[in-house]
């Protein structure tokens, strides 16, 4: 434990008070430390009572942004822990238990504490530090006898059963798929089985916890958890949309702006998600915020009814503006077939650095491994000076001569040491060593920027990582007409299309891509030349009367 976190450990241990009411996992925290001044306990205890989650702000200080990712520990600003305990105290101001998932600090607990003051507390959280901070502040605020810390895995710790009504509630773990293990996959896997749910291996955390809420929750039961607003369209969102239509109980959804960056150290758009367990509303309510200051209170929204959103496949339609294809336009789509670049799984390894120096020239492929390296070229790319090569194997390796095999062989070896082959992605490939990129695509298109995309015509004919999407034509297409629609593409397509991430962020999914209209081929030209036309008019009234004529 670095020596920051052990002077944070002394002081939540000292504000607890007596070590005997600490856990195991929170004592050993404890071995080394040297009890802290009096007068900084007195001052994190001054500070505690009036409300502030000092031990909170300074465990996010302490550990970076990048450390605490590897267990989804985002801690949620007060404005939206109001707004969510509020709208439970509306629903029911005396629920039997208030169980937190991954209590963290305590945050959420502090509130329900002082909303539901008769409430048992149950707060579970994989790490001893966090539970350490919780229990300190509970002990402040006056509320430790009333909570139990778990220490483990909430979906593996088992809860006493509970008469009354229970309410979950929190900010449940962002943990990739890449970083949940096999066993975990499968338990996700079979226990959406059981209530006839599919379920994708590539979900993230905080969709098994609302699966394992699922599984724990009766009837009557209710809560809101914030999330990363992703699952609102991806394919294994798929699940949590099914629970939510049946058994979980979806009542609303409150999807706040990126503009309002309501986690600082996360680039995500995040989403409030209520639910009632056993008991699904007639309508879901749907609702876009670009304030936390507006987010307080989650009773509104523009109701939708459950058919239309069983039926869609995305829903983040439902929390915006829905634009109607015009007339006379089709879907890009019609056009191209959208595919996003290949995943490597260990670029270190795979783009081609010294290691890589002895493998076949034909093996190592010139590839856009950067969104700049397209956003700088703009409109074409007429070029593979300056961009990187992938080591590109073929599955079988008897195609090379025994030279090449020694090469290869010695480059692999190395890969090994690096981990290459058990990343998660070289587990599922074909042969683990063989990346496959996709071939050349004619137009290459960024999808993640704070700005629209860019849309390049690949002259080069470079490859692509998955850092850009390739357009592939679905019947030829003539230079001139591939070079309109791109010039329409380069004029007209904004961020409107695409998600919208904390920090103004902007990605486009391959599908995404192709439902971006355009003009129907025949009319593409004209539409281009009308455009110019408007333009050039327009620059014509911006100069008229602002003309410096010489004497």
């Amino acid at each position: 434990m670095k020596i920051a976190e052990l002077r944070l450990a002394t002081i939540a241990a000292a504000l607890v008070g007596s070590r005997s009411a600490l856990s195991a996992g929170e004592k050993n925290l404890l071995r080394s430390a040297t009890p802290p001044d009096e007068n900084v306990i007195s001052d994190y205890r001054t500070r505690i009572a009036k409300g502030e989650d000092v031990l909170g702000a300074e465990y996010c200080n302490i550990r970076s942004p990048e450390k605490r990712r590897e267990t989804g520990s985002t801690y949620t600003p007060p404005a939206i822990v109001e707004a969510m305990i509020s709208w439970a105290a509306g629903i029911d101001h005396s629920p039997e238990r208030v169980v937190d998932p991954g209590i963290g600090s305590g945050r959420f607990m502090s509130a329900a504490a002082d909303r539901f003051q008769s409430a048992k507390l149950v707060g579970i959280d994989i790490d001893p530090l966090a539970l350490l901070m919780a229990r300190a502040n509970a002990s402040v605020r006056g509320y430790a006898h009333r909570l139990q810390l778990e220490l483990g895995d909430y979906r593996a710790v088992v809860l006493p059963s509970c008469e009354g009504r229970t309410l979950y509630i929190g900010n449940p773990p962002y943990v990739r798929h890449h970083d949940i293990s096999e066993r975990w996959k499968t338990w996700f896997a079979a226990t959406a089985g059981r209530f006839g749910f599919r379920a994708s291996k590539l979900a993230g955390l905080h969709i098994h916890f609302f699966l394992r809420t699922r599984e724990i929750a009766r009837d009557g039961d209710y809560g809101a958890f914030i999330t990363a607003a992703e699952w609102l369209d991806v394919n294994y969102g798929s699940t949590l949309r099914s629970m939510l239509a049946d058994g979980l109980g979806g009542s609303a959804i409150h999807v706040i702006d990126s503009k309002a960056q309501p986690f600082v150290d996360a680039f995500t758009t995040s989403a409030v998600t209520c639910f009632h367990v056993g008991h699904r509303p007639s309508h879901f309510h749907v609702r876009t915020v670009d304030r936390l200051e507006d987010l307080a209170p989650l009773d509104q929204g523009r109701a939708i009814d459950w058919e239309a959103m069983a039926k869609a496949k995305r829903w983040s339609i439902f929390t915006r503006e829905h634009k109607e294809t015009p007339a006379g336009f089709i879907e890009l789509g019609e056009i191209f077939r959208a595919h996003r670049g290949q995943v490597t799984g260990a670029n270190e390894v795979w783009i081609a650095g010294d290691e890589a120096k002895d493998i076949p020239n034909r093996f190592k492929r010139s590839t856009v491994t950067k969104g700049r390296e397209l956003l700088s070229v703009r409109t074409e790319l007429v070029t593979t000076l300056g961009l990187k090569k992938v080591v590109d194997l073929p599955v079988s390796l008897d195609v090379l001569d025994p030279d090449e095999r020694k090469a290869v062989g010695k480059f692999l070896v190395w890969a090994k040491l690096l981990g290459a082959k058990d990343s998660y992605v070289a587990r599922h490939r074909r042969a683990w060593w063989a990346i496959e990129l996709r071939p050349a695509a004619p137009v290459l298109v960024t999808y993640m920027a704070r700005q629209a995309p860019a849309f390049v015509l690949n002259t080069a004919r470079a490859r692509h990582l998955n850092i850009a999407h390739g357009l592939y034509p679905r019947s030829p297409l003539s230079e001139k007409t591939l070079t309109a629609i791109l010039v329409w593409l380069r004029q007209h397509i904004d961020t409107s299309g695409g998600r919208v991430y904390a920090g103004g962020l902007v990605k486009f999914e391959p599908k995404e891509l192709e439902r971006l209209p355009i003009p129907a081929l025949e009319d593409i030209h004209a539409a281009n030349s009308a455009h110019e036309m408007d333009h050039a008019a327009a620059r014509g009234r911006r100069c008229d009367g602002h003309l410096d004529i010489p004497n």
